[in-house]
């Protein structure tokens, strides 16, 4: 018999869910200030330069070596690698890749890490799907948008609960970008958001472990899925975060619900993740200020991998017609594998 525990739970919370499902799937195309659009071009390149910086680390090696046990279709690019595995795993090990080092991007409210689930599952998605690197962009702007918002909703609490935030909303960014990339109408999306929203990653234990980075890698795959599930009628709550057993107010006490959607129209959230200058701490630059540019040391790391450097410099380029795997394959034949550092 299940119990009926009483708990403090808000049951006249906003439809957060369904209002940002209807964001990610109506939102115009570069509907947002040029600061933004730089700033989404910016962190792109970081999180590459982070994901090629890491692409031979041993926790890479490990992850890899469990993939492809399950034999995976050759369907995305591993980014500082000659491997290709099926999209989910490609999500899952960019992920990973991305986040070894933590130099990653850093949203400077919530200390979220967005760009390592979102565009990992992006990336993937749009090559399998040969999407315009417009829509490749958009994606990752309103993915990074819904997980931080979601973050300014339950932070500090949440984290100081023990959750690893970056995997925690990071699932739910990830399913919006492939969601959007999807063409999902806002039904679908909505479901898509729920689907995601049952399966938070990541704990703070895991910190100073190999574990750590496979949050973002996990929450990747977890969008992506929640994503294709959803295009194929897979059903979920329309109230998943908001619900008075949902996720927000279960894994918090802080429920700022204002916080989802202020600002909406303006994707502003998507502002405010300068690149992480130090591994052992996130920036503390104005939560104003666009991304930086990626260190040198990550730049001269993207430019050694020729697949990954024709990849975002084509990705910069809101107007070419090719696909991401197109031109990620075009260079296959010189890509050179990432140093270990």
């Amino acid at each position: 018999m299940a119990r009926n525990t009483q708990v403090n739970a808000d049951s006249n919370a906003p439809p957060i869910t369904r209002t940002l499902a209807n964001f990610v799937a109506t939102h115009p195309s570069r509907g947002w200030s040029d600061a933004i659009e730089a700033a989404a071009l910016r962190t792109l390149l970081n999180w590459l330069g982070c994901a090629v910086g890491a692409a031979r680390h041993p926790a890479v090696d490990a992850a890899l070596a469990a993939v492809m046990t399950l034999e995976p279709q050759p369907q995305a690019v591993l980014l500082g690698r000659r491997e290709r595995v099926d999209i989910a795993s490609a999500a899952l090990l960019n992920g990973i890749s991305s986040h070894v080092f933590d130099f990653d991007d850093t949203h400077l409210r919530t200390i979220i890490h967005p760009a390592g689930p979102v565009a990992s599952a992006a990336l993937a998605l749009a090559e399998h799907l040969r999407c315009p690197g417009r829509e490749l962009i958009d994606a990752l702007v309103l993915g990074i948008d819904v997980a931080c918002r979601i973050g300014n909703v339950m932070y500090p609490e949440h984290y100081d609960r023990g959750w690893h935030i970056t995997g925690s909303t990071g699932m739910l960014g990830a399913a919006a970008a492939c969601a959007r990339l999807l063409k999902l109408d806002a039904e679908r999306s909505t479901m898509a958001l729920g689907i995601a929203a049952s399966q938070p990653v990541g704990l703070r234990e895991q910190f100073g472990s190999m574990t750590k980075s496979l949050h973002p890698g996990a929450a990747a795959r977890t969008g992506l899925m929640a994503a294709l599930m959803a295009r194929h009628g897979y059903t979920a709550s329309a109230r998943s975060l908001e619900a008075p057993r949902g996720l927000v107010q279960v894994v918090s006490d802080r429920r700022e619900w204002h916080e989802a959607t202020q600002e909406l129209e303006r994707a502003s959230r998507s502002n405010s993740t300068p690149s992480n200058p130090s591994p052992a701490a996130s920036s503390f630059t104005p939560a104003s200020m666009p991304v930086r540019s990626c260190g040198p040391r990550a730049c001269s790391l993207t430019k050694s991998n020729a697949s990954s450097s024709r990849c975002i410099r084509w990705c910069s380029n809101s107007r070419a017609r090719k696909s991401p795997r197109t031109a990620c394959r075009r260079s296959s034949a010189s890509t050179m594998a990432a140093p270990q550092v």
